[in-house]
């Protein structure tokens, strides 16, 4: 009797294992198995819940009802927010901000494939993912042209990449904030898609902090850090 306690109990260590360690893999083959998912589809399934969470945000911000149709998101490493905010010509608001729900790396910029870095610098959306095995996404554009001209690697590949703002509770170089979050965000981002979308990442909110942090082995980051740092106290009309 004892014996087989044991074995159930190892049966569901396992289980429960499987489930939590392997749902990177068998999420998006259960999702081709049942149908992809498309980013209009996500948006009817999520919109009403989502818009009534966002609805008092977007009324202080003058959107009744509406959405803005231009919008960029600020992300600090070291106070694991991120937030997001509507442009309206010159002037921008912030609607949001949201809690990192895991966090990986250090402060610093990335620098290669595997370094478990979230990248710093001014990025641009690249893509919605309804497909995501972290509930959605909003693709990143690392590395970008700065990046690339900062590598010391002749092949791109090796830089990495894949980085995503993405739901659950844990991550591996990318930009986790929950499920709920994520969706108030894609949702957003979907309704501003017409324009290009800022995503400036920083070590810290400098507006806040002047400081840049020190990182050992890189020489370029006074430079970089002075470029987020004319983005953030411009509200993102530094170009």
């Amino acid at each position: 009797m004892r014996r087989l306690m044991t074995i159930v109990a190892a049966v569901i260590v396992f289980i429960v294992a499987f489930y939590i360690y392997t749902r990177n893999l068998y999420e998006p083959i259960m999702k081709r198995a049942t149908g992809k998912r498309t980013v209009a589809s996500v948006i009817q399934d999520i919109e009403p819940a989502a818009f009534e969470r966002l609805k008092a945000v977007l009324n202080a911000a003058g959107y009744k009802d509406s959405y803005p149709d231009k919008i960029m998101m600020y992300a600090f490493k070291e106070e694991r927010i991120l937030q997001v905010y509507a442009i309206n010509g010159s002037s921008s608001k912030l609607l949001k901000e949201y809690s990192f729900t895991a966090y990986s790396g250090a402060l610093g910029p990335k620098l290669k494939e595997g370094d478990q870095q979230i990248p710093e610098g001014i990025y641009l959306l690249e893509y919605l993912n309804p497909n995501s095995a972290y509930h959605l996404s909003i693709k990143v554009n690392y590395p970008n042209e700065y990046d690339k001209s900062k590598t010391e690697f002749s092949t791109i590949k090796d830089m990495g990449g894949d980085i995503f703002i993405h739901g659950k509770v844990s991550t591996v170089g990318c930009i986790p904030i929950g499920d709920q979050a994520i969706e108030e965000v894609f949702l957003l981002t979907e309704k501003a898609m017409g324009n290009p979308i800022k995503i400036v990442i920083s070590p810290r909110d400098f507006r806040a902090n002047p400081n840049y942090p020190s990182i050992d082995n890189i020489s370029w980051t006074e430079e970089l850090y002075d470029m987020i740092t004319a983005e953030l106290v411009n509200g993102g009309h530094s170009d």
